[in-house]
């Protein structure tokens, strides 16, 4: 999963602030005794979320239903957001007063290190104990991310975000280029430098109002994530500035900006005009993580079915991916416990991955015959298991710090951002990071 700083950072979602059942705030607050009263002794778990999870049972794999079904003394609501800078910051707010939160809240991996840190360790229940996960089901790396110092698990994984490129395969064959999806993956393999150049090449002879790719900080965060060292050293200690892979990735999208290779778009605003991009067709590109393809389908829409295929990315790399966590503060803890162990089982994971296309963070479903020899309707015969797994197998995780979600957020959102809409001169945008890097984060 990802969001508009995973994105995840997964980032990350189907509207610009999209309540799938109930709910209107960004983060779902607990229910009042009486509401369970009122509900005939029925125990209400409310799901904060962010991005495209694919629990629900409009677009997802239906298995809020599917629990309440077997569990008829439980009703599930979810609360989804767009932004997931915002989610986080409003989580963190609820945290620190112990109120409004609710039973279950996912958390993006690029927060991850600060809630299992100092200030919010002992905020979660430890899922390592509580609620019947099998942490040995998860890929090791998933499960380490999430453990406190003291040995604690305060998440269950959810997904993983293993890069490839979506593209528009009519907007390729308009601008003369390939559409078999192994020919267009030469076009740039091995080198970031590449994709640029093919950007350039399709800019020649792009159809009217179309750009190459959607988005320059869309297109650092793929960068970024393909490298081994990003926005911490090897101890997890914050060093952005030093870091190769935010250099590279920071000289690859200030060159598509300023190249007019892309739609100038910011990924998940709350107006929708990422949103409706994709379904007008103004960009041939979009760096796409696993849990981009649900996005793709949603957005995109009926209409485009079949008009967009996946290729391997330049380089391997893991953009997103998310948790489930329990609050300590939340009335039903125990309850919110068992259903994310539940809905973070290798057997939901498969159903997760079947519907949304999220690839699964345990061992065993990434190696399944359901998972390896899948495809999505959306995306006609194109081997989505195959691609995703692959790339998966390949991932190497990076040191993450308490901070990279947030320096993500303003490498982008400030940053590129800034040079992408507003022409602003990129020495002038790095400083401005920095001085927000340096009156905001207490290190």
């Amino acid at each position: 999963m990802r969001t508009s700083s995973s994105r995840r950072g997964r980032r990350t979602a189907v509207a610009a602030v999209a309540v799938v059942m109930t709910g209107t705030s960004l983060l779902t607050g607990c229910g009042s005794d009486d509401d369970d009263a009122k509900s005939g002794g029925t125990i209400t778990l409310r799901v904060g979320t962010f991005g495209s999870f694919g629990y629900d049972d409009k677009t997802g794999a239906k298995l809020y239903a599917e629990y309440e079904k077997t569990h008829p003394g439980i009703k599930i609501e979810e609360s989804n957001v767009a932004d997931g800078q915002k989610y986080w910051d409003t989580l963190k707010l609820r945290l620190s007063r112990n109120s409004g939160l609710a039973d279950i809240q996912a958390i993006e991996v690029g927060y991850i290190a600060e809630a299992t840190g100092p200030t919010m360790a002992d905020k979660w229940v430890d899922l390592g104990k509580e609620g019947g996960a099998k942490l040995d089901a998860f890929l090791d790396w998933k499960v380490k991310q999430a453990t406190t110092a003291d040995g604690s698990v305060i998440g269950l994984g959810t997904d993983i975000g293993p890069m490839a490129v979506c593209y528009n395969k009519d907007l390729f064959a308009k601008a003369g280029l390939p559409t078999d999806r192994d020919a267009v993956a030469k076009l740039w393999s091995g080198d970031w430098s590449k994709f640029l150049e093919t950007g350039r090449t399709y800019q020649k002879n792009a159809p009217a109002g179309t750009a190459f790719h959607d988005s320059a900080s869309g297109l650092f965060n793929a960068v970024v994530s393909s490298d081994p060292v990003q926005y911490a050293d090897a101890s997890g200690k914050l060093d952005w500035e030093n870091s190769p892979g935010v250099k590279t990735a920071w000289d690859t999208a200030v060159a598509a900006a300023q190249g007019g290779l892309t739609a100038k778009l910011r990924q998940f605003d709350e107006k929708g005009t990422w949103n409706a991009a994709f379904k007008n067709s103004k960009f041939a590109t979009v760096a796409c993580p696993s849990w981009m393809t649900g996005i793709i389908k949603d957005q995109a829409g009926p209409a485009n079915q079949g008009k967009w295929d996946i290729a391997a990315p330049p380089v391997a790399g893991n953009w997103g991916g998310a948790f489930l966590a329990v609050p300590k503060s939340g009335k039903h803890a125990k309850e919110a416990a068992e259903l994310a162990a539940w809905l973070t089982a290798p057997e939901q994971h498969a159903k997760v991955f079947a519907v949304n296309g999220n690839i699964p963070s345990s061992k065993d479903t990434l190696t399944s015959v359901a998972v390896q020899e899948a495809k999505l309707p959306y995306f006609g015969d194109t081997p989505v298991g195959k691609i995703f797994s692959s790339a998966a197998a390949r991932i190497t995780p990076a040191s993450i710090s308490r901070w990279d979600g947030q320096v993500k957020t303003f490498l982008t959102d400030n940053g590129i951002l800034d040079i992408e809409q507003r022409g602003t001169d990129p020495a002038k945008a790095w400083e401005n990071v920095k001085k927000l890097v340096d009156d905001k984060i207490d290190q």
